[in-house]
This record gives structure tokens, C-alpha cells and sequence, in this order.
């Protein structure tokens, strides 16, 4: 193996599952500004992760739409104005439809 690889810094942080609040201690080298309080009463650092072995499908066996980063609204906001013009549409053929049906009815 080559000498000095791995870093040297590890030590105690808080990883927290922000889908259901589930946190754990461990140890790590990764580098971050927040900080929460343990059990023990002493602060470690916090790295918030999106999703862990209690809430991903695979270890819980629940099959659940997993939508943190709001993709789903992200997508729907982007694309608002094709689908509000697709429905405005449709309302606007539907009134047609009406006013040549109404429109036969008085020629009969």
C-alpha cells in the first residue's frame, strides 16, 4: 500500500436522516459548519444526509415516492404554463363542441 493516503482527521460526527429525523454517531473526516448537541451532551458536528438504511426502500422493504429535493414541484412549476394551456384548451374544444351542439339543436 502506499504511505500516506488516508486521511489522518477522523473523528466523532452526527449523520441525520432529514426524511424521518433518524441520527446516528460515527466516525468520519467529512467537513461541515453545523453542529447539534448528543445524548451524551456534547456537541460533534451534523452532516444532514437525504436519505439512510431506515428510510431507503431497500432495508425497510416499503416502496415510497422519495421527493427531498422537491423534483416533482421543481417539474410541475417548469412546465406549469404547457400544462395550463393544455387545460385551457381543452375547456375552450369542450365549449365548442357545446355551442355547435346548440347550434344543430336550433336548426332541427
Amino acid at each position: 500500500m502506499k504511505p500516506d493516503i488516508h486521511p489522518k482527521n477522523y473523528r466523532l460526527v452526527i449523520f441525520k436522516d432529514i426524511s424521518n429525523d433518524y441520527t446516528f454517531l460515527t466516525k468520519s473526516t467529512v467537513q461541515t459548519k453545523d453542529k447539534i448537541v448528543w445524548d451524551d451532551g456534547k456537541e460533534y458536528p451534523l452532516v444532514k444526509v437525504e436519505i439512510s438504511n431506515t428510510s431507503h426502500p431497500f432495508y425497510t422493504g416499503k416502496m415510497k415516492l422519495v421527493d427531498t429535493a422537491g423534483r416533482v414541484d421543481k417539474f410541475i412549476n417548469r412546465y406549469k404554463k404547457h400544462i395550463d394551456n393544455n387545460e385551457k384548451n381543452k375547456e375552450n374544444k369542450t365549449e365548442e363542441n357545446k355551442a355547435e351542439e346548440n347550434k344543430t339543436e336550433d336548426n332541427n
